[in-house]
């Protein structure tokens, strides 16, 4: 009981320790910045935010097509929404299997095919996000002196990205009656369908880049809303960082380290410290309520049933068999 009740305790007591001494730092300067800021702006991202989210629910959409899986564009976002929210809770990205819970309960999908689904989604998602900050990243380097680490966290996802595909090229030819080694043959062989063909490289790959595109015109409409004169470039490559930070699991939705990431990047640019603090606090608050409030209108969605699930995943009440089983 402790170790379930820790695991959930100990990331959150970190991701609020993080964010309350960023805040608790700069709180003077906070409060007159906050009384300059332009609040359309902030309706703005909200607004900006949401189309973030169909977008994702597109996405999700034709990666469940790619699997055989047909499913509305309302299902799909309404997917992601209830395990995005599940992740704020918990830690390590547990809530992911909320997904596969959901499509197992409709009948319509194996588990296997439900984790294959989240891997197709998270390939692209860190891929893309590398991928834009690899072409911000010589526009900022003319202007700025990042530190080495962040060129590694761009390379690093691009290297693995490739080794990934590579896997998947080479994962037709191996035989084998070893029952793991079958069960993930299995799962490569259906990530391969949903996205190793010509039309799905192009949807996913422009998708994500257009996901990304809207999430950092939510930061940006952010700055504005404090008016500060950050440049665009600058802003992709906060939201670049911040969330390849954010990938690594350490705390639930990645709160705490996506705000420091974002604010460093803004710092080195020169934006007050205070200003980048609450630029990145802001953005990612926007960010969690948006997706808080759509996990709870799924949850309507799907009815009571929704909700046992939920307790499931927290509780982690998933077999390994049933997980990768049939």
């Amino acid at each position: 009981m402790w170790k379930k009740v820790s695991a959930v305790v100990l990331p959150t007591l970190l991701a609020v320790g993080i964010v309350m001494y960023m805040l608790y730092r700069v709180w003077d300067d906070l409060l007159l910045t906050l009384e300059h800021a332009v609040i359309p702006f902030l309706f703005a991202a909200i607004g900006i935010c949401v189309i973030a989210w169909v977008l994702r629910g597109f996405r999700y959409q034709f990666i469940l097509q790619g699997l055989d899986i047909r499913k509305s564009l309302g299902f799909a976002t309404a997917c992601i929404f209830i395990s995005q929210t599940a992740n704020l809770i918990v830690p390590a990205r547990l809530g992911d299997l909320v997904r596969m819970l959901i499509l197992k309960h409709e009948g319509d999908a194996t588990y296997s095919q439900g984790f294959s689904s989240l891997i197709v989604e998270r390939v692209f998602d860190v891929l893309m996000i590398a991928v834009l900050g690899a072409v911000a990243l010589p526009f900022v380097l003319a202007v700025l002196d990042v530190p080495d680490w962040f060129v590694t966290a761009i390379i690093v996802p691009l290297v693995a990205g490739g080794i990934f595909f590579a896997v998947l090229l080479w994962s037709g030819r191996m035989k084998s009656e070893n029952r793991i080694v079958v069960t993930i043959q299995r799962m490569l062989d259906e990530v391969k369908r949903a996205s190793l063909n010509p039309r799905a490289l192009v949807t996913l790959s422009g998708s994500s880049l257009l996901i990304w595109l809207v999430d950092v015109l939510v930061c940006f409409a952010v700055v504005l809303m404090f008016q500060e004169p950050v440049p665009f470039g600058i802003v992709i490559l906060a939201i670049v960082i911040g969330n390849l930070v954010k990938a690594v699991p350490v705390t639930p939705g990645g709160v705490g380290t996506y705000e420091l990431a974002l604010a460093l990047t803004f710092g080195l640019a020169g934006t007050p410290a205070a200003t980048a603090t609450l630029i990145a606090v802001v953005d990612h608050l926007i960010k969690n309520l948006v997706t808080l409030i759509g996990g709870v209108g799924s949850i309507y969605y799907f009815g009571d049933w929704s909700i046992d699930l939920l307790k499931k995943a927290f509780s982690r009440e998933i077999e390994k068999e049933e997980t990768f089983g049939g």
